[in-house]
């Protein structure tokens, strides 16, 4: 229970540092060609004229340029922000499965940021985008799932999902699988395991878990 205690502790202080929901949303390029054209507006600082290209390719229902439509209208870029337009460009292009646009989503209904605070609907958005192998919304889900918050609390779902997000490089979900393998919470006590996830975790500068690799090594090398 104390090592539970502890690992839940853990996820609430690095759940709660989690950014603003503006902070994923950043326009992103694609190869549309009023897409493409709108991206080099917005980099050049044009920004009326990359929300006009970027319109004419959301109205093509083109998910990246609505995606990209809802980060200019929700930030005020080319104008003064327009949260109805915004969240409605972007469930258009979440409605049509692409996964930035689904977390972002999901982390507006989290903080009930331009639309109803639910933490189911985040969950449920954060699965979409987290099946699709999206890395953010993975650590996301796992969250929801280690913290039972919008999901029942399963600490194998949430080890499971840390896990899949460490593997695409998620430093500090790669700290707490190896806190969960470590443990036994969620998952089958496997020292080889933790040691393998700490040292993931060390390796991106963390010294706590650069401790924790140590401590892990000298069980294993410890005679049977």
């Amino acid at each position: 229970m104390l090592a539970t205690a502890r690992l839940l502790a853990l996820c609430l202080v690095w759940a709660l540092s989690l950014p603003a929901p503006a902070a994923p949303l950043q326009v992103v390029p694609d190869k549309d060609s009023d897409l493409a054209q709108g991206f080099a507006a917005y980099e050049r600082g044009e920004h009326a004229r990359a929300l006009q290209l970027l319109r004419q390719a959301a109205e093509r229902n083109q998910r990246v340029a609505q995606f990209n439509l809802a980060v200019m209208l929700l930030g005020g870029q080319g104008g003064q922000p327009d949260y109805v337009a915004g969240v409605q460009w972007l469930r258009k292009s979440a409605d049509g499965g692409f996964a930035r646009a689904q977390h972002a989503l999901g982390l507006l209904h989290e903080r009930g940021d331009g639309v109803p605070r639910s933490l189911v609907d985040a969950t449920a958005w954060f699965r979409k985008a987290a099946e699709q192998g999206y890395r953010d919304a993975q650590v996301s889900l796992a969250t929801q799932y280690f913290l039972g918050r919008g999901a029942p609390r399963d600490y194998a779902e949430a080890a499971r999902w840390y896990e899949r997000a460490a593997e695409q490089g998620d430093e500090g979900a790669a700290y707490i699988v190896a806190s969960q393998y470590e443990t036994g919470n969620g998952v089958e006590a496997d020292t080889m395991r933790a040691f393998y996830w700490y040292s993931i975790a060390a390796a991106g500068g963390d010294a706590v878990a650069a401790l924790k690799a140590r401590e892990m090594r000298e069980r294993l090398n410890r005679p049977r």
